[in-house]
């Protein structure tokens, strides 16, 4: 039996050929190093692959997720909608929400997925009717402040705070709305001509070139609503521009698509999310002889005939005015936390407009409460239905009067401004009808706003 070749000693001075002609000793440390070669690989393979599972696990587990265009934006964690610690630390007034506070509510870190719902709308639009004693509800006259005598006028003017107070009783008056003249918010008088004749309004509106032009789906709104709906979505120059590069281009009457395109000039905020709520709360304005009107976020395309939302949302429930809830949030509390924490606004003018509602009587949403006036204080705003009666215009006419006061987050300032009025009113109430937010998503498709590569700051 011949002796292991590893075994075998060689000397500086011997040297010991193989069959083939070559040295053994090199031969060997040859595969030596073969096999130290595979072992390695075999081991770097066996690390990188841990580390990529400890990777994908550490994401499952903090919450983190990868945004993809197209797909709505979903919440960081899912978030107790009730929050037990209370913020008010230092006294009555003292709201509490300085920087050491601002922390993540109790929870579970795992997202919530947020689908839509079954809506039983009707078959078809040319099968409804609008119910005859659908309009009796309150009457009472409305005018508006349309001109001011200040050296700087205001969009929506120098609204004192008794003028304030006075504005929230539903009587004959003339309130501030908005459209004082001289300060922006201008129209061409060929689109005035246009919105004038409207008698249902469907309104989007994209301001500073802040997202995408999403079409309504054509092969979903009746031919009927084709006709006698108008579509319009505001834009200003810069907007225009940045649609035509991407193919938007509006006919000689101004439409692209369904879109009727009206350019908007002199803006009157620097805020484009504060210009945004003008269309938003002021359709009775700008469409004066509209008797409903719905409202769609730039973010959301319409894919349920209008008509056929109209009849669910107000006809069926006798209501005068349709948003749904919040997602994730029904507490103003809560609001407030996540606005700071995501920085949507000025944290300071947040707790000025926090605090002042608080000592004018806002109380935190209490789900158990089964005489609560909402099931939730925290709307979804990016899809508001609502008929032009004198409530509701005076409502939205409230709501954004508190916007252009405060700050554009107008979820703030939702349930403030209901429940005033509601407390105000008691024997003339505002009919709203809150529906679930799963119902929202089953009329509209959802998603992201265009990004900037440099989000601005908070405004100051």
């Amino acid at each position: 039996m011949l002796p292991e070749r590893r075994s075998t000693v060689f000397s500086s001075s011997s040297s010991y050929l193989n069959p083939s002609g070559h040295n053994d000793n090199s031969f060997l440390l040859l595969r030596r190093g073969k096999k130290f070669g595979r072992i390695v690989k075999l081991k770097l393979s066996h690390f990188f692959l841990f580390f990529v599972s400890l990777f994908f696990f550490s994401c499952m587990f903090s919450g983190h997720k990868l945004l993809f265009h197209g797909s709505e934006f979903l919440p960081h964690f899912e978030q107790n909608p009730y929050m037990n610690s209370h913020m008010l630390v230092s006294s009555e007034i003292d709201i509490g929400l300085n920087k050491s506070n601002i922390e993540r509510p109790p929870g579970s870190k795992k997202r919530t997925k947020h689908l839509p719902c079954e809506v039983p709308l009707a078959e078809s639009a040319d099968r409804i009717l609008e119910p005859q004693d659908y309009l009796n509800f309150t009457r009472f006259s409305l005018g508006f402040v349309e001109t001011e005598t200040y050296d700087n006028p205001r969009f929506g003017g120098h609204q004192t705070l008794s003028e304030r107070e006075r504005s929230y009783s539903a009587v004959n008056q003339t309130i501030h709305c908005g459209f004082v003249k001289g300060t922006g918010f201008d129209l061409s008088e060929k689109d005035r001509a246009y919105m004038k004749n409207c008698v249902v309004s469907v309104s989007s509106c994209i301001f500073g070139s802040s997202d995408f032009l999403r079409r309504p789906a054509t092969k979903k709104i009746s031919e009927f609503s084709k006709r006698n709906v108008c579509f319009v979505m505001f834009v200003d120059e810069q907007t225009l521009s940045k649609l035509a590069s991407e193919g938007h281009v509006p006919d000689k009457q101004g439409f692209v698509g369904l879109w009727k395109t009206v350019v908007v000039s002199n803006l009157p905020y620097n805020d484009m999310r504060k210009t945004g709520k003008v269309p938003k709360f002021l359709s009775h304005r700008l469409f004066p002889s509209s008797r409903y009107s719905i409202w769609l976020d730039s973010k959301m395309r319409l894919t349920t005939d209008p008509m056929l939302i109209i009849d669910f949302f107000l006809w069926r429930t006798k209501s005068e005015f349709a948003i749904s809830n919040h997602y994730d949030r029904h507490c103003v509390w809560d609001e407030v936390l996540q606005n700071k924490r995501l920085n949507k606004y000025n944290h300071s003018a947040i707790d000025e407009q926090f605090m002042f509602y608080r000592s004018d009587g806002l109380k935190k949403f209490d789900p158990s409460d089964p005489n609560s006036p909402l099931p939730s204080y925290v709307p979804e705003g990016s899809f508001i239905v609502r008929a032009h009666t004198p409530m509701s215009n005076l409502f939205t006419c409230l709501w954004f009067n508190e916007v252009d006061r405060f700050t554009s987050r107008d979820q703030l300032s939702f349930a403030y401004t209901y429940l005033k009025l509601q407390r105000l009113n008691s024997d003339r109430p505002l009919r709203l009808n809150m529906f679930k937010d799963c119902e929202r998503r089953a009329l509209t498709k959802l998603f992201h706003h265009r990004v900037d590569s440099s989000p601005p700051s908070p405004p100051t």
